[in-house]
């Protein structure tokens, strides 16, 4: 495969049965095959999206000081800012070239979960900033629900067989700035090579070259959306709860064309995670004599806490 399939949405949406079973075909083989598709028919509308990118790109422009004055202590960059060359891929010690922000999840407060999360880190400088987040996290959220539906039952499983896993989950909107690069990287870029965490990743921003994709013959292929597309990749929670059954596919983000070094990127990411005590034990039907389990059971919480040690971002 040389390019990541299209699919939409409308299509799982729609009345029609079989344009529904069509949907759930097309991103269940996708999710088997290389594990990523571009997505239409979602639930950003243009406006949004628009909004969206000026209140980050506001945010970064903000003073170093007055950024890091976001940076919270002790909660391993769940909430707030993070500065530029905090994270690195695992087993890598360089540091990725980007800074970032995140959104957590908006939980009631008779929610068993509220404990767990910190609160929501509030930009006083800029008033819409997590007004806006806040609306892009929960639409995102929305579409990343149906797109779980469909897998769900591409899996033999209820449709509505993660919805409780996805309510109240600990998912995180990241924004992330790639800044302008100012001279010859020593051995890194600006993402590195890596699999995600999480179930699903609902990512905007990838209209333009920069993400790359590893399919099964080891080759790197240019991940390119539409403009109105997000592009959604299984996640290593999912790939351990299906026995590799979807594929969690390595990525990552290449430094441009020296003569584009002067420019920035911004690419909006949604991590979309299950409660914590999700058991992400081998599912039984994807195992069988072909098939060995090929994972420890494990919680959706111990995993994490695991993964988020590999990245540096907790310290033990």
């Amino acid at each position: 495969m040389q390019n990541i399939p299209s699919v939409d949405l409308r299509d799982f949406l729609s009345d029609d049965p079989k344009r529904k079973q069509k949907f759930v075909n097309e991103i269940g083989s996708a999710f088997e095959d290389i594990g990523f598709v571009a997505l239409k028919g979602h639930f950003l509308d243009d406006q949004l999206v628009d909004e969206l990118y000026g209140e980050i790109r506001n945010f970064f422009a903000l003073p170093l000081e007055t950024k890091r004055s976001y940076e919270i202590p002790g909660i391993g960059g769940q909430r707030g800012y993070v500065s530029f060359g905090t994270e690195h891929a695992k087993g890598r010690k360089e540091g990725d070239l980007k800074e970032f922000w995140h959104f957590g999840q908006y939980v009631s407060e008779d929610s068993k979960y509220a404990s767990e999360y910190p609160e929501n880190v509030e930009v006083k400088e800029l008033p819409r900033f997590n007004v806006v987040g806040k609306e892009a996290y929960q639409m995102l959220e929305k579409t990343g629900v149906y797109v779980l539906r469909a897998l769900a039952l591409h899996l033999g499983l209820d449709e509505f067989y993660f919805d409780k896993y996805a309510k109240d989950g600990n998912s995180i909107l990241r924004p992330i700035h790639y800044p302008p690069i100012t001279s010859e990287p020593a051995n890194a870029i600006r993402a590195a090579a890596h699999g995600d965490i999480n179930l699903i990743t609902l990512l905007m921003g990838a209209q333009g070259k920069g993400l790359q994709v590893q399919n099964h013959d080891g080759e790197w292929i240019d991940a390119i959306a539409e403009p109105d597309e997000l592009v959604i990749n299984v996640g290593d929670m999912l790939s351990r709860h299906t026995n590799n059954k979807l594929k969690s596919t390595i990525h990552q983000v290449v430094n441009p064309q020296r003569e584009l070094w002067g420019t920035s990127r911004y690419s909006i990411p949604f991590f979309m995670h299950p409660v914590s005590d999700m058991k992400l034990d081998c599912l039984e039907n994807c195992i069988d004599a072909e098939h060995p389990k090929k994972f420890e059971d494990i919680t959706a919480g111990a995993y994490l806490y695991e993964r988020l040690v590999d990245l540096g971002l907790i310290k033990k």
